[in-house]
C-alpha cells in the first residue's frame, strides 16, 4: 500500500467542550496518512487516477468552517469518514493537536486509525 501524507496542515475552527473555546476560532494542526494505489497514476500521469491532497485539505477546510465540534475525537472521525468516502482511500492515520488547549503542553489532541472495512 502507497502513502500520500499531509504534514502540519493548520486550520482554525470553533472546537470545544468550555463557553471560552467557544467564542472564536482556535488551531488545530493535523499529521495525515492516506493508504492508497498510486500504480494507476504512476502510469497515467493524471491527477484524476490518484488522491489529489489539494482536494483532501479543501474538503477538510469546509468541514471545519461549517461544523463546530467539542470533542477533537469528532472532528477528526469525521475527516476520517471524508478520506475513506469521498476520495476511496483504503485507509487513514490522522493526528490531531490542539496546540492551546492545556497551557502547559505544547499539545493534546488523538491519533485515529480507520480502514475501509471498519465501515462494514
Amino acid at each position: 500500500m502507497d502513502i500520500i501524507f499531509i504534514n502540519q496542515f493548520k486550520l482554525n475552527t470553533i472546537i470545544g467542550i468550555h463557553d471560552w473555546e467557544r467564542q472564536q476560532p482556535q488551531p488545530v494542526i493535523l499529521d495525515i496518512e492516506i493508504g492508497c494505489s498510486i500504480k494507476t497514476a504512476v502510469q497515467s500521469d493524471r491527477i484524476e487516477d490518484c488522491i489529489d491532497y489539494f482536494a483532501v485539505c479543501e474538503h477538510i477546510k469546509i468541514l471545519a468552517d461549517k461544523h463546530h465540534f467539542q470533542l477533537v475525537e469528532s472532528l477528526v472521525e469525521a475527516i476520517s469518514q471524508i478520506i475513506l468516502n469521498d476520495f476511496g482511500a483504503q485507509q487513514v492515520k490522522i493526528k490531531l493537536s490542539k496546540p492551546n488547549a492545556v497551557q502547559e503542553a505544547q499539545g493534546v489532541g488523538v491519533i485515529i486509525e480507520r480502514t475501509r472495512k471498519d465501515k462494514q
